[in-house]
């Protein structure tokens, strides 16, 4: 077949000399099926031939190499460039050698994250690029997709095209979903074409004629309105009377059908089932699907460390109780969780904060990303703080401040706090006589600790003020801790799946050991969820240290979490003294200097700063 690869002065993809085709499936096959191509590997890059006798797919060639398996590299985690164009063109690792030209060039590197889904080998080998049609998605989305993720790993954008194949007759929708790196949620779309973008074709549509073609990715806004819950209510009734009538003909196959179709855990479809459908069967044919999959549960979970598990979080809690059931240390957090608040961004959300010095709030830049433009807060959003907020309505005892956003600094995978300003001229109710500020938390600001007990004080949903004692979870048990969580899932391997893949989207993965963000926050359970960021978290000598800043979740309603993070408060003083160095912001620093006098944690990254070379940039708010 005729490879195709992108011309340097424009966005067409030209078409290259054929390789011998195989006419007929008699006689000679290796012979008619022969060429080679050539790999570089890293770390040297030195060119190795690979020669392809039989039909097969890129990864089993790679196979074959001595120098593949000396470098163990992950198969999910490869990424195949194709041809020497840098950051052009990249083949998935089941693309057939056949489509390969003679002596084109392939390039490996390898990403940290799984960049496709575990693939099998095909059951029946493309032995002629004729039976193919090869296409190409730009990285680039086109219409409706700015927001919304497209590829299983994001570094997949650093290329240009992703190259696709499907045999004669199947559908675009089967060919990307085959694929195993765009997302799974990936239904419902168009391709337009990168020549004519007016030219859509839909994800029905038979592969058979978009050879060679190059298209953006459109997505179809769906409809808000009373017909889609009808919609979903009647396809969920349809599947429903399958299950039924299977239950009815004691079908174990159709039960199956309609978990694959719905997504959905064994125990949803069996929890109304009667004794005509086997259990026991479906798991038995559910692991045999999934052989990998319990491996690695069983592994994760064997015997009874769930139970033991269980044990030891018994022991923590009696920890936390002893550590934080002492009157004196319980007064002592009230009295500083006067100055923890609730942030509302009207229009927006809500979130938690306290007051750092004097006027100042401290919180989570994430509370505004919806209503920032070009680095500045919009001139219409308001933004309150509420004090006292401790009693639900009707008694209304709380103080209500409009805030000024004076800085937001978010960068998801280092910093992301915001200082907001309070406006006391603007305190309603206004009572009699002005209620001063509560102090400000920063002179008691501590260092991470990497064990031991904890407590948060915030806001969760929006509510009444909360306490959560908490026990921190060491970096190298945050993994068990997770897979303690999951243990009651070990045994629906659908939604098992589905968890693990929704935290993996969230980035679980860069706070467990090896990742980028292990030793950067601390991490612990609680039932602060949504609503709760930027909540203090204090230690147990009542010393804050942290910035209650997320948590993976993987349900919703409701909500339930495997990990929630904290972000070291040190870190963040850090960070918001250098700006103030570097914006010449004088005035606002002494007072930061005076807040921190007595506090000897401060005064070290104080002095630290006062060392390095002043560096001044003008820059917009982040």
């Amino acid at each position: 077949m005729s490879k195709k690869k992108q011309k340097k002065s424009g966005d067409t993809i030209a078409e290259k000399t054929t390789v011998p085709i195989k006419e007929e499936h008699g006689g000679d096959s290796t012979r008619e099926h022969l060429h080679q191509f050539t790999v570089k590997f890293p770390p040297d890059n030195k060119e190795y031939t690979m020669t392809c006798d039989q039909p097969g797919t890129v990864l089993r060639a790679l196979q074959s190499s001595d120098r593949y398996k000396e470098l163990m590299f992950e198969d999910e985690k490869l990424v195949i460039q194709l041809g020497k164009a840098d950051g052009e063109i990249i083949i998935a690792t089941h693309f057939p050698c056949c489509c390969i030209s003679e002596d084109e060039s392939l390039l490996i590197t390898c990403e940290t994250k799984p960049v496709e889904e575990a693939q099998h080998q095909p059951n029946t080998m493309v032995d002629s690029s004729d039976e193919c049609s090869v296409f190409y998605i730009d990285t680039v989305g086109g219409l409706n997709t700015k927001t919304k993720p497209l590829f299983l790993n994001s570094a997949l954008k650093k290329f240009k095209y992703l190259c696709v194949y499907g045999e004669k007759g199947m559908t675009v929708q089967d060919a990307l979903q085959r694929d195993g790196r765009f997302i799974d949620l990936l239904d419902n779309f168009k391709l337009s074409d990168n020549k004519n973008p007016e030219r859509l074709t839909e994800c029905s549509q038979i592969v058979d004629k978009l050879n060679g073609k190059t298209f953006k990715i459109c997505l179809l806004k769906r409809k808000r309105d009373k017909t889609k819950g009808a919609s979903d209510s009647h396809r969920r009734d349809k599947s429903d009377a399958r299950v039924r009538a299977s239950k009815s003909n004691g079908d174990t196959t159709a039960v199956l059908a309609v978990l694959k179709q719905r997504a959905t855990s064994v125990a949803e479809v069996l929890a109304n089932r009667d004794n005509s459908v086997n259990v026991d069967e479906v798991y038995e044919k559910l692991r045999n699907q999934f052989p990998d999959l319990k491996k690695l549960m069983d592994s994760r979970f064997p015997g009874d460390s769930y139970q033991r598990a269980l044990e030891l979080r018994k022991e923590d809690f009696v920890k936390i109780q002893k550590s934080f059931s002492e009157v004196h240390r319980v007064r002592q957090l009230v009295k500083l969780g006067e100055s923890v608040c609730k942030v509302v961004v009207k229009g927006f959300g809500e979130g938690t904060g306290f007051v750092l010095f004097d006027n100042f709030i401290l919180t989570n830049a994430h509370l505004f990303k919806d209503c920032v433009e070009e680095g500045r807060l919009k001139s219409e959003t308001k933004v309150y703080a509420l004090f006292n907020y401790e009693e639900p309505e009707p008694h209304i005892k709380y103080i209500c401040y409009p805030v000024n956003v004076t800085l937001c600094r978010y960068d998801p995978d280092e910093l992301d706090y915001a200082i907001l300003e309070i406006d006391p001229e603007g305190q309603d109710p206004m009572p009699t006589q002005q209620i001063k500020v509560p102090p400000g938390l920063l002179k008691v600001f501590g260092p991470m600790p990497s064990d031991g007990e904890a407590c948060i004080v915030g806001h969760p949903a929006g509510s009444v003020k909360q306490m959560d004692p908490t026990i921190i979870i060491e970096k190298e048990q945050r993994q068990q801790a997770v897979d303690d969580q999951l243990s009651p899932y070990k045994d629906t391997l659908f939604t098992l799946m589905s968890i693990t893949h929704v935290l993996g989207e969230k980035g679980i993965n860069k706070v467990m050991m090896g990742g980028k963000l292990v030793d950067k926050v601390v991490t612990y359970n609680t039932f602060m969820y949504h609503g709760a960021s930027g909540s203090p978290v204090f230690d147990a000598r009542c010393r804050v240290f942290g910035l209650h800043t997320a948590g993976f979740v993987f349900f919703e309603f409701p909500t339930q979490s495997v990990l929630e993070l904290a972000q070291p408060l040190l870190t963040i003083f850090k960070d918001f003294v250098r700006w103030l160095k570097e914006h010449r912001e004088d005035d606002m620093l002494q007072r930061v200097k005076e807040a921190a006098e007595e506090n000897s944690y401060l005064q070290e990254v104080l002095n630290a700063i006062d060392t390095e070379s002043p560096t001044f940039r003008d820059e917009p708010m982040e």
